[in-house]
């Protein structure tokens, strides 16, 4: 077993060394400490660097190393340290590439670099890369291997298992082989297991089982989900005509709900997400993946002071009143958050689909309204005690009115969202506190008035 104090110390050694001056005494000592990092942990400094200590570090890995390296990291990232590679390191990389990753690094270079290292290619490398970047980037099948072994319907066991052997070198995965009739049309999967286990007369048509599998102009989330609720090794994707186009394994589907998953965490806190790590992110960077939702969310806060400023008069006449603004709002925002945040996973992983609005609402409705019985009891002992029993029915009516409004209404944003065709996250925490902020106060003056008998 390694000594990961060693590997550490040697990882620490290195970034440091990266971060220096960098000369020809700094390259030996850099080359020296490369060798002495594992692969995950090189991955790390690679992607938290900057683009030129990346790119020092990356001319001294050996050309495995670097492949491997290349591989782990975020295609915008990709892009860039290509950007700083010298001409023949960029070929080998872009060759050692399977077609999928190929084309989603494309899709994040200037065309006249995608172009140039396109030409580069062989004819075959270069028709696989270019079917795959036909489709549309939010697409399943920009995602998808066209590398893919197929069995036909016709042939023995014994026949299918020569061309496993023969081509086992090339495709992404064989532990699922999809089965395909006359004109690629897809009958099903054989899984290697089944195939090595059967008798050598068999036919792969008696072999075969009903396969789950994508249309390759799927949405890659979607497609995403589905091949996780299975729980799928592999999954064969098709065009209109059900015909095998490619596969999509395990390796893509997890990048592709990370990258979703960290879309919709940064949104749903008011944010866009980073296309590279934080720490090699520029200040601006930063800085203009926040600017636009807080200038969004504070434009839409103004709605909030305008509230405020129509019930300036009975604040004047029941001061207390304003105590209880901060924990009505925030109890607001909050239910509203929690009810959105659970309906846009329930969408994500499709527990729940646009047909069931009206299920969501009722199941929603009464979640708020139990919610805020307990909160609304609570308030209501306890501002009773403090400030007088009519302030505290009035605390406590609010707390019932708002949780119920709140989790209806953050039940229902991502459903509309959904159906609008944007991201249901989007619509979630930024926007529904906002709202409930407005809507909560004007519930909590409007029930304060009717008490209190205020004018």
């Amino acid at each position: 077993m390694p000594d990961m104090t060693v590997e550490n110390s040697a990882a620490d050694r290195l970034e440091s060394a990266l971060t220096g001056r960098i000369d020809r005494p700094a390259m030996d000592t850099i080359a020296h400490l490369a060798h002495q990092v594992p692969l995950p942990e090189l991955t790390r400094l690679v992607h938290t660097s900057t683009p030129l200590q990346s790119a020092v570090l990356f001319r001294i890995l050996d050309k495995d190393e670097a492949l491997a390296v290349f591989e782990n990291l975020p295609p915008g990232y990709q892009a860039e340290l290509i950007q700083n590679l010298r001409e023949p390191e960029v070929a080998h990389i872009v060759e050692g590439l399977d077609p999928d990753d190929r084309a989603e690094l494309f899709g994040e270079l200037p065309a006249n670099v995608a172009r140039q290292l396109m030409s580069g290619l062989d004819a075959e490398e270069r028709e696989m890369t270019t079917a795959v970047l036909g489709y549309p980037k939010a697409a399943i099948g920009r995602y998808m291997s066209p590398e893919v072994l197929s069995l036909h319907e016709d042939w023995t066991a014994a026949e299918a298992m020569e061309v496993v052997r023969a081509r086992i070198d090339g495709p992404e995965t064989v532990y699922l082989l999809p089965v395909v009739g006359y004109g690629r049309v897809l009958l099903g999967v054989v899984s290697l297991r089944n195939l090595i286990a059967a008798d050598a007369e068999d036919l792969v048509a008696d072999l075969v089982r009903e396969s789950i599998s994508t249309q390759a102009l799927t949405n890659r989330e979607v497609a995403s989900r589905l091949f996780l609720s299975h729980r799928l090794i592999a999954m064969p994707v098709v065009d209109k005509e059900d015909r095998l186009v490619g596969i999509l394994t395990m390796d893509d589907v997890l990048d592709i709900v990370d990258e979703e998953d960290a879309e919709d965490i940064a949104r749903s806190s008011g944010s866009e997400p980073l296309d590279r790590s934080y720490l090699s992110s520029t200040i601006f960077r930063l800085v203009k993946s926040r600017i636009v939702w807080l200038l969004v969310l504070a434009l839409s806060a103004i709605l909030t002071v305008q509230v405020l400023e129509v019930y300036e008069d009975r604040l004047d006449q029941v001061v207390i009143l304003a105590l209880f603004i901060p924990l009505l709002t925030g109890t607001g925002g909050n239910t509203g958050n929690q009810a959105a945040t659970t309906v846009t996973r329930a969408l994500a992983v499709g527990e729940v689909r646009i047909r069931d609005l009206g299920r969501v609402i009722w199941r929603e409705l009464r979640v708020g309204a139990m919610l805020g019985a307990v909160l609304g009891l609570l308030g209501f002992v306890v501002a009773g005690l403090v400030y007088g029993w009519a302030i505290g029915l009035v605390i406590g009516l609010t707390l019932l009115s708002v949780c119920i409004m709140a989790a209806t209404v953050g039940g229902l944003m991502p459903i509309i969202a959904k159906r609008i065709g944007a991201d249901p996250a989007v619509f979630s925490n930024p926007f529904i506190s906002t709202f409930c902020d407005a809507t909560g106060l004007i519930i909590y003056f409007t029930i304060a008035t009717t008490v209190l008998g205020l004018s």
